[in-house]
């Protein structure tokens, strides 16, 4: 009976221990960037283009400060007008010594099923949107 009691007892004490010490730091990670908008101040690519080749446009953004640094494109609407967004992230915690951020640049992917002209749209303001156009033969 002394010994299933023992090791009653140190199961219980490995449970609870295995339980405690597997913490989820990871979540706090994440919690400690926050996302913005970054506006679009140039983009640069091919013109013309064939269907179902991957055309890659170079697309400059300013960011608030100095830490902030790319994070994704999504899907935007100004008005009734679709179109697009760079997405920048920026930690919560922690000093950005450079005041004036350099512009950044990404690559953006486009590959048409269709002929036909296409507009590729990023966000330049609140309330515009910076235009590039294409033609796909």
């Amino acid at each position: 009976m002394k010994r299933f009691k023992l090791k009653s007892v140190l199961v219980v004490l490995f449970l609870s221990t295995a339980l405690i010490s597997c913490s989820n730091d990871d979540d706090h990670a994440e919690a400690a960037v926050k996302t913005k908008t970054a506006f679009v101040t140039k983009i640069e690519g091919p013109a013309t283009g064939k269907v179902n080749d991957e055309l890659s446009y170079d697309v400059t953004f300013t960011v608030d400060n100095a830490c902030g640094e790319f994070d994704k494109i999504a899907e935007t609407t100004i008005g009734e007008t679709k179109g697009l967004e760079v997405v920048a992230k920026y930690p919560v915690n922690g000093v950005c010594t450079q005041q004036i951020p350099d512009p950044k640049k990404t690559v953006y992917k486009f590959k048409a099923t269709a002929k036909g002209t296409f507009d590729i749209k990023f966000r330049k303001s609140e309330t515009e949107f910076l235009t590039q156009k294409v033609v796909i033969e």
